[in-house]
């Protein structure tokens, strides 16, 4: 028996199927999906940002509202039910932090509550570029969906591994 050396371009297997490569990898993109204390922390991170973000895409959801004011609430909006439940979190980051970018240049006519506006959606980037450096952790839908498995090998009758 031969053992062959992976030497394709970033490790890949030159048989591996066009869809593996186009679908994320999420191991990748976060070494660990953290669970216990850090895990509900991050949680709770989340949660935070999640429900800002929708309030963001709420304020700017208003039947007077142009094109732009759509198209930034709708952004909001998706990126905070995303980080909200856990789901593709790169990719609710991302857009989140498009969406509050966006909020930065044409504030919303329809929330003036908030005094510092500009700051507080600064501290929101921030948040959400924490989540983006940390991962979703155990509590999401991304580590059901893409985090490490535990695989159970059986033993043959005689205790070695089977071939």
């Amino acid at each position: 028996m031969a053992i062959h050396a992976n030497t394709t371009i970033e490790g890949l297997a030159s048989g591996q199927k066009l869809a593996s490569l186009c679908a994320p990898n999420m191991q990748r993109l976060f070494s660990t999906f953290p669970d216990g204390p850090p895990g509900a922390g991050l949680l709770l991170l989340r949660a935070a940002i999640g429900g800002s973000l929708l309030v963001l895409g709420g304020t700017y959801l208003v039947p007077q509202a142009g094109g732009w004011s759509l198209a930034i609430g709708l952004v909001a909006a998706v990126s905070g039910a995303s980080l909200l439940i856990g789901f593709l979190t790169p990719l609710g980051v991302l857009a989140g932090l498009v969406a509050i970018g966006l909020a930065l240049v044409w504030p919303s006519p329809a929330c003036r509550a908030l005094p510092n506006g500009k700051l507080a959606a600064l501290l929101l980037a921030v948040f959400t570029a924490a989540v983006a450096l940390l991962g979703p952790g155990a509590i999401s839908l991304d580590a059901r969906l893409f985090g490490r498995r535990e695989i159970n090998i059986p033993r043959a009758r005689n205790g070695d591994p089977e071939e």
